[in-house]
């Protein structure tokens, strides 16, 4: 199933380009993450718990960055592993300067196998949506905080 979007933030890139590369404010962003743990610059991984309307997917997420070229484009490849589910996903956001901002396109290609997974497209896909939605909010927080904090700290 893909996914794929823009989302605009007044913000600087160098802003967005932060938070978008900062494991732990990536983390933020990530609906039910229990316990977040950095591996390196470029590894990471969160056990999370994914709301699936009846219930929740408890899940290991290992994430790495697979392609970066700063301050325009990355690349994570994902894989999680929970009961009942095996999750694989890329997804890559490319930022570009727009008037009094930064504008974002992002993609995203989920593949979920065993019983989870053949609940189908039809099911899945509002599930995928509304967690998109929520890390799209989130990640606009984010950006708007990391953009705070360095005005503040470039006016002292």
């Amino acid at each position: 199933m893909r996914v794929a979007g823009e989302r605009t933030f007044a913000a600087p890139r160098t802003a967005v380009w932060h938070v978008l590369n900062d494991p732990a404010s990536m983390a933020a962003t990530m609906p039910g993450v229990e316990s977040f743990d950095v591996q390196d610059d470029r590894r990471w991984r969160a056990n999370v718990k994914i709301p699936l309307g009846l219930g929740t997917l408890g899940m290991t997420m290992d994430m790495e960055k697979t392609e970066e070229r700063e301050p325009e484009f990355a690349r994570l490849a994902i894989k999680g592993n929970g009961v009942g589910a095996i999750l694989s996903m890329t997804t890559a956001f490319n930022l570009s300067d727009q008037a009094g901002g930064t504008k974002m396109d992002w993609e995203a290609d989920v593949r979920i196998a065993g019983p989870v997974g053949s609940m189908g497209q039809r099911v899945l896909q509002p599930i995928v949506n509304q967690q998109v939605q929520h890390v799209l909010t989130a990640l606009d927080a984010e950006v708007q905080k990391a953009a705070s904090t360095n005005a503040t700290s470039t006016e002292e």
